[in-house]
């Protein structure tokens, strides 16, 4: 029944809309991380900062204006981290 529902329908269309952008936000991320470790591996600076890593986070937690709590915002971004960590070392 919710299928023949103009108001649900318009709203999975913008979800799907938003779904896509997501993704597509996290394949650039992906590859600019790609880009930043071979400029890292060049010059033989560490792969990984963990101090970046929390100082992101928590700069991204101050941004948020919501709904997002922070936790919802350090979970998110603490599994990207480990999505583009998997995609690139198989880890």
């Amino acid at each position: 029944m919710s299928d023949y529902d103009p108001i649900v329908t318009a709203l999975r269309h913008e979800i799907n809309v938003l779904d896509r952008q997501l993704l597509e936000t996290i394949n650039r991320r992906l590859e600019v991380v790609q880009r930043l470790h071979e400029h890292k591996g060049v010059t033989g600076m560490p792969l990984r900062d963990l101090d970046r890593e929390v100082a992101m986070l928590r700069a991204l937690e101050a941004d948020n204006t919501g709904p997002l709590s922070a936790e919802g915002v350090a979970s998110f971004f603490t599994d990207v981290i480990e999505l583009v960590r998997q995609e690139m070392y198989g880890d």
